[in-house]
């Protein structure tokens, strides 16, 4: 067998799970792309299943189950995390302001990674704060591209309205001026993970009287840039 670990039973699970990435199989279909006995394609796709990186679908075919997704997802955070640091400290270095980055997490956002100023007032946000998904710009992105009943319900009770979050959809950023706390003002841009979808929102936060009440003119493009760097790393397999 080609690419052998040494292990045989992994190298054997390895196989079923490479051939389902092309598709549900039956377990003939199985044995067809793996070589492998039947009783032993039906042992393991059955042992995969129980582990959850193996599923059924409607017609009882094996298809790839939900806790490779469940890795996947956080690989991929592990990479974003690990790019995170120095992308925000350049970020904070050529604006002069507190950087952030959250994620959503149920109807909060969590902050995930920050750095603060290095001097003067600190306007940062401590890693690990949670957050309102009803204001501020790195909600209105974690909002704006989501689907359409999730994005009717995020809008209850939010400081921000649909035609918002249009515009922030159009230009590829937002901005909030005392949106969530008074006197601050913030600039936010999407993250996007391999497919796509916005997985983060970059952030740049200060007092409205340092970053005006045109934060966008200011910075946009430089948060634009640093959260595209970021989608970057995402994208990379290694």
């Amino acid at each position: 067998m080609d690419n052998s670990s040494g292990v045989g039973v992994l190298d054997k699970a390895a196989l079923v799970l490479s051939a389902l990435e092309s598709g549900p199989a039956t377990l003939a279909g199985l044995v067809a792309a793996t070589g492998l006995a039947r009783p032993t394609a039906h042992r393991l796709a059955v042992a995969l299943e129980h582990h959850r990186m193996v599923a059924r679908d409607m017609q009882g075919r094996f298809i790839l189950g939900p806790r490779l997704a469940e890795l996947a997802a956080a690989a991929g955070e592990d990479r974003l995390l690990a790019t995170a640091g120095p992308v925000l400290t350049h970020l904070r270095d050529i604006t002069g302001e507190s950087a952030q980055l959250y994620r959503r997490q149920g109807d909060m956002r969590i902050c995930v990674a920050a750095a603060e100023r290095l001097s003067g007032l600190r306007d940062t946000v401590p890693v690990g704060s949670t957050l309102t998904m009803k204001a501020g710009s790195s909600a209105q992105i974690l909002m704006a591209w989501e689907e359409p009943e999730r994005l009717h319900r995020g809008l209850q009770g939010a400081r921000f309205t649909a035609t918002a979050l249009s515009g922030v959809r159009r230009r590829g950023w937002a901005q909030s001026i005392g949106e969530r706390e008074p006197g601050v003002a913030s600039v936010s841009a999407p993250v996007r993970g391999p497919s796509n979808r916005v997985v983060a929102a970059v952030s740049v936060s200060g007092p409205i009287e340092r970053l005006t009440r045109h934060p966008g003119r200011m910075h946009a493009q430089a948060i634009i840039d640093s959260a595209a760097r970021l989608s970057e790393a995402l994208r990379r397999t290694g």
